[in-house]
């Protein structure tokens, strides 16, 4: 067994972590993309 297997930094599910991480990342172009659809509504 692999000596680096017995002593784990994060007990948590990989499945759980990756799709905290689409989530963060999609909320975060979508305000991104909110942002621009708001300054191009107040620029026209």
């Amino acid at each position: 067994m692999n000596e680096f297997e017995k002593d784990v930094q994060s007990k948590n599910h990989d499945l759980i972590d990756s799709g905290l991480g689409f989530i963060f990342s999609f909320v975060f172009f979508m305000a991104i993309f909110f942002i621009g659809v708001i300054f191009d509504v107040i620029g026209s």
